[in-house]
């Protein structure tokens, strides 16, 4: 047979506190709170220094009106791969390359300027599909600086409205050091 455990007095309290924050299931009712039994001793122990006003005034107001709530920010736009047909289709010729951007010997602050630029406008000229050269990098050597980071440029929130996808470029257009990118439309 199964003892009732005896609660001691903090206890009780912890537990009080708890059930009051507790939201029931759909259907239930909350569980019962038995008030603690707050002896005179317990509460001069326990009993924080009197507020003042501005304290008193600050606790009695809700926490939304404590901090201003930062209005949210829709999601940003997904990125995904350029479909399988779509860049076949691209790499034999049947779907027209309708730009192109060569980074090639441009600095990362060069090439991110000219490309935020080059991306913005093909977006309002209507354009699908545009190559962007990055270049290998060094053989031999590194990989090259712009290869590593325009994915990632791709990624932020300053791209993310205008690129709705990209993929390596097939070796007669680039290879490794181009990128097919997919211009994402104006709504």
């Amino acid at each position: 047979m199964r003892r009732r455990r005896i609660l001691s007095e903090e206890d009780r309290r912890l537990w009080a506190s708890v059930a009051r924050q507790a939201v029931p299931l759909k259907g239930r009712a909350g569980p019962k709170v038995d008030e603690p039994v707050v002896t005179a001793q317990a509460k001069t122990l326990s009993s924080p220094p009197a507020p003042t006003d501005a304290a008193a005034k600050s606790a009695t107001l809700p926490q939304a009106l404590k901090e201003p709530r930062k209005p949210a920010l829709p999601p940003p736009p997904s990125q995904h791969p350029i479909e399988r047909p779509t860049r076949r289709k691209l790499a034999k010729g049947r779907l027209p390359i309708e730009a192109r951007l060569d980074l090639h010997e441009m600095t990362q602050l060069a090439a991110h300027a000219a490309l935020a630029r080059f991306l913005a406008q093909a977006q309002a000229m209507g354009l699908r599909h545009v190559l962007i050269i990055t270049g290998r990098g060094m053989p031999g050597g590194s990989r090259g600086i712009l290869r590593r980071v325009v994915p990632q440029w791709f990624a932020s929130p300053q791209f993310r409205g205008l690129v709705s996808g990209f993929e390596s470029a097939e070796r007669h257009h680039g290879g490794d050091g181009a990128l097919y990118v997919r211009v994402r439309r104006i709504r």
